[in-house]
């Protein structure tokens, strides 16, 4: 009860500098240390409280620099769909992504406001939650506010779309658009996008590397992004030899629960099929997997090693610091305002695509397989 009680103490405190302007929008929070100097409690406890703050939409991280408040576009998220954000009277560009303040999207979204308001620029933004309907509402609205242009994260990417007729409306208004981390497939649309499908190779052929052989994935079908990386996953596996094993692939998509891919995964261990190693689609699976590993009494790496992707803020969030595959964030964001405002201008010489190559950021969530291990 004690912990509790300091962890709201906290969270209410930061809560409070917020709502009360101590701490401005965009304006960097005291650092880690100083909160725990400040309040007098532990390091965890400290990480509970402001990554929940980060959840909520109130903070937002950006790594290497640090933690920030938020505008109000994450405080306001549920009550409306779309937002009007750093208005300077110019230009409006509307910037529609599947989330807004979870994850690493207000990393990707300060990009893009980083960048747009220094050229005068003003911004609607949008959120779909992943779900095609909204993301109609939200086209819609960017239409009828006359957006002089569009950067948008696909809905449910891996699946047929039933707005394109929005977008080919945007194109015979010669408003120009742009997708990022995905495209639809019908469109063919210039887009920014991580190579996934590589991500997904080097993130099994690291454990691959490291001796293991029963590796389960953990991938989100209804995007794309889940697709290729899991094509990257079995990609590995035939480049070196490998038998696959039943089951070896655990899919899910926006609507299922985590509890249900937690379930499903717990019957592996029940039934004594009994992984080396996890590879998952992002950072926040790998999180819930290490919090349902540890209620089964199997330690990260030593029983199960664990590799994450996108290297979020979570990924140096726990104990275990995770193993994780690159995401370009912040410079995505920042690359689209370019592609965006270049476009809006009547540049003709941008390109119609940027694939970003990512890489494995090694940490203390994988180690060489155990030899008894190995055998069984």
């Amino acid at each position: 009860m004690a912990q509790k009680t300091k962890y709201n103490m906290v969270k209410e405190q930061i809560s409070e500098w917020i709502s009360t302007g101590k701490v401005s929008p965009g304006e960097k929070i005291y650092s880690e240390n100083e909160l725990v100097k400040m309040f007098g409690v532990s390091r965890h406890t400290v990480r509970q409280a402001v990554g929940d703050l980060v959840h909520e939409g109130l903070l937002y991280r950006e790594q290497g620099a640090g933690t920030f408040c938020s505008h109000t576009i994450g405080q306001n998220q549920n009550k409306e769909t779309v937002q009007n954000v750093a208005i300077h009277g110019g230009k409006n560009i509307g910037v529609i992504t599947t989330y807004i303040s979870d994850y690493i999207f207000p990393s990707i979204i300060k990009g893009i406001e980083s960048y747009l308001t220094t050229k005068g620029y003003s911004l609607t933004f949008a959120c779909t939650d992943n779900d095609t309907e909204k993301e109609k509402q939200c086209l819609q609205t960017m239409l009828s506010r006359n957006i002089d242009g569009l950067i948008v994260e696909p809905t449910k990417s891996s699946n047929y779309n039933p707005n394109i007729n929005y977008y080919l409306e945007l194109e015979q208004n010669n408003i120009p658009y742009l997708m990022i981390n995905q495209y639809y497939s019908q469109l063919m649309p210039p887009h920014i996008i991580m190579n996934d499908e590589h991500g997904g190779y080097i993130a099994t052929e690291h454990l691959i590397k490291l001796g293991h052989e029963k590796i389960i994935g953990i991938f989100k079908t209804d995007d794309l992004q889940g697709v290729n990386r899991m094509q990257g996953f079995i990609r590995a596996f035939r480049e070196h030899g490998l038998p696959f094993f039943p089951d070896m692939v655990i899919t899910y998509t926006t609507e299922d629960e985590e509890s249900k891919i937690l379930d499903q995964l717990n019957r592996y261990f029940a039934a004594e099929k009994m992984p080396t190693a996890i590879v998952c689609y992002n950072d926040q699976i790998a999180l819930s997997v290490s919090g349902m590993l540890r209620e089964l009494q199997l330690n990260v790496p030593e029983d199960v090693s664990l590799v994450g992707y996108d290297d979020s803020f979570l990924a140096e969030a726990s104990e275990i610091k995770l193993t994780s595959v690159t995401h370009p964030k912040m410079d995505m964001g920042i690359e689209a305002a370019k592609w965006i405002v270049s476009a809006v201008e009547g540049n003709d010489n941008i390109p119609q695509s940027v694939i970003y190559e990512p890489e494995i950021v090694v940490r203390n969530s994988t180690a060489e397989v155990k030899k008894a291990t190995a055998v069984n």
